[in-house]
């Protein structure tokens, strides 16, 4: 079944975010553009390069209104420890969800019961708390931030200009399609 404009439901997590430790809900989502993305564990060999690449752009994301949730099952002590420990994650501004009791992780849908970690998925929510787009791949194939910035602009085009679409490959600024009004509904 697909998770396109699921609501994500209520939730209350700690999250690990510039040495500091807090509460991060569903309420902190709402208003603006997010990314939800899972990767395993902590203290993995894929996963940093990941979130070292997202902490890269971070500031890209940041300049389209839109915040970067790392998850994983962890907790945030774990996060702080590997924080502290790791040179690519010290890069990492944005906040770090902990999820050890697997509740973001089930309601994304990416929860593996006999592993008790989270499959590696992206998931991009719009302003009203509703999962746009998303993508979910093998544990051992990491994720591009580049690909994922710009599907998150795509998503806010598409949110802003409801009557145009963006081909492969669209990038900001370039040419978008109107589909015709006969193929409207078979989108």
């Amino acid at each position: 079944m697909s998770l396109i404009n699921k609501e994500i439901s209520e939730f209350s997590v700690q999250c690990y975010q510039n040495n500091a430790f807090h509460t991060v809900t569903k309420a902190d989502v709402l208003g603006k553009w997010s990314v939800f993305f899972f990767y395993p564990a902590d203290f993995t060999f894929v996963c940093p390069t990941e979130l070292e690449d997202l902490a890269n752009l971070y500031d890209k994301f940041k300049a389209i209104n839109c915040e970067i949730y790392g998850v994983s099952c962890d907790t945030h002590f774990v996060h702080k420890a590997w924080h502290d420990t790791s040179e690519r994650i010290q890069k990492i501004t944005y906040p770090m969800l902990a999820d050890p009791t697997h509740a973001l992780a089930k309601d994304f849908d990416v929860y593996i019961e006999d592993a008790g970690l989270a499959e590696r998925g992206s998931f991009i929510v719009n302003p009203e708390g509703k999962i746009v787009a998303y993508e979910v791949i093998a544990g051992n194939v990491g994720r591009n931030a580049d690909e994922l910035l710009r599907r998150v602009q795509a998503s806010q085009f598409v949110a802003e200009h409801g009557d145009e679409v963006c081909p492969a490959k669209w990038q900001p600024g370039a040419e978008t399609l109107k589909p015709s009004l006969d193929l409207v509904g078979q989108l």
